[in-house]
């Protein structure tokens, strides 16, 4: 570990309705006193349930993000969502670089940087997201796919005040499947070495590297437990709260 926390994060991605939103807001917010003490929960619903989950959670310490941003402050942008608003809707945190992004609509790494500058321009903290496909796997490049995407993504001035970085092997996401221990523990090794050489020592030790993927209940101690993970992208289980405070409460 690098902090004195951990960051489990629960990404929603498309799924619930307003009063789902709500529900599942509040049932966190109410387990959060049992999760442990350096476990720091973070929900990302969908935009148009920000102000439901908002309103369930309070003055609790949960923590609430979003799952995108557009790298302008305003503008002539139909159907997009700034960082400042995300900041205005009480929110802590932003995903950028989500695969899902990144393949369903074509972002780049040069976008990701954007994003994540905008987020830290609206005082945000930008959970960027790496990973490789599974061809990327099988030819032994994992590693250097990570670290290429850690090096182009990362805005300048960063730190672990201002940044995450979620390492989500993409043909692990929602397929139950996950890479081993070691894989894990090597790609998060590359990641750090990436931080390093483009931070310096002091500010690339200090960002949370969180692991993504098919992380639920029966495996996250195990994943947690492993040297340079500070943390979970959650997707499916996080839309159970008990799965979800589960995995917080995995945190050895």
């Amino acid at each position: 570990m690098t902090t004195s926390e951990y960051l489990i994060a629960g990404n929603w991605k498309m799924n619930g309705s307003q009063s789902a939103a709500a529900a599942l807001s509040a049932a966190v917010a109410a387990g959060a006193d049992a999760a442990p003490a350096k476990a720091e929960l973070l929900i990302c619903p969908p935009a148009l349930h920000l102000a439901a989950a908002q309103a369930a959670l309070g003055d609790g310490a949960v923590r609430l993000g979003g799952q995108d941003c557009h790298e302008a402050e305003g503008g002539a942008f139909t159907g997009d969502v700034s960082a400042e608003m995300l900041k205005d809707m009480g929110c802590s945190h932003v995903i950028v670089g989500h695969s899902e992004r990144r393949e369903g609509h074509g972002e780049s790494d040069s976008l990701v940087w954007r994003k994540a500058s905008a987020a830290l321009r609206a005082g945000l903290t930008a959970v960027i997201c790496v990973g490789e496909t599974e061809q990327e796997r099988q030819a032994g490049l994992a590693e250097e796919t990570v670290a290429k995407q850690v090096k182009a993504g990362v805005p300048d001035g960063a730190d672990g005040d201002t940044v995450a970085v979620a390492y989500e092997p993409i043909w692990a996401i929602g397929s139950g499947r996950t890479p081993d221990l070691d894989e894990i523990a090597a790609v998060h090794g590359a990641i750090r070495q990436a931080l390093t050489e483009l931070l310096g020592d002091e500010k690339g030790a200090a960002v949370r590297l969180l692991y993504g993927g098919s992380v639920k209940p029966s495996n996250a101690a195990e994943i947690l437990a492993l040297d340079e993970v500070d943390g979970a992208l959650v997707g499916g289980a996080s839309l159970q709260a008990d799965d979800f405070l589960a995995i917080a409460a995995a945190i050895a």
